[in-house]
């Protein structure tokens, strides 16, 4: 259903891929957000893809048919407000998709509250609006997922942005 809005899922710790899956074999439209990170074992180190919201995976579906996706093993809720489920603007989910179809280096942060929000004029995230942080000559663009209280930021020519 395209046009049914997206929700957050809380998971069971590490549930995410899990819940993922049975959200794809429901046929229900899924959205798993990752960051490849090291992971290191005794003997060797690996590239590992991390849910970039631990705890979180999103679904799209019918909030008055919410039955099969609460079935899921390892779902523990969805995020809900005043008990019914919570919305997530689908710009929020689709900035987040776009910034993870591409190169950039990125990593999850704390939801951050101070700063200017600001649009990307060029480059693979022109459209995506964010809050931007300065450190010195580089920038930081921080992407939210407000309901959930979650965040990521990349790098980013200050050039390329502007005032929202």
């Amino acid at each position: 259903m395209t046009d049914a809005p997206w929700f957050a899922l809380w998971t069971r710790s590490r549930h995410e891929q899990v819940v993922r899956e049975q959200l794809d074999r429901r046929q229900i439209e899924s959205f798993l957000p990752t960051v490849t990170k090291w992971s290191r074992w005794k003997d060797r180190k690996k590239k590992i893809d991390w849910p970039l919201f631990p705890g979180y995976c999103f679904a799209r579906f019918d909030p008055h048919d919410r039955l099969p996706v609460l079935k899921c093993t390892g779902v523990v809720n969805i995020v809900s407000v005043e008990g019914e489920p919570a919305a997530i603007p689908e710009h929020e989910i689709d900035w987040i998709r776009q910034l993870v179809d591409t190169d950039l280096a990125y990593d999850p942060c704390p939801m951050i509250q101070e700063g200017m929000m600001a649009e990307v004029k060029h480059g693979p995230l022109a459209g995506v609006v964010g809050r931007l942080i300065r450190k010195g000559a580089h920038a930081r663009l921080v992407l939210s997922v407000n309901l959930i209280g979650q965040a990521v930021s990349v790098e980013v020519d200050a050039a390329d942005v502007r005032p929202y």
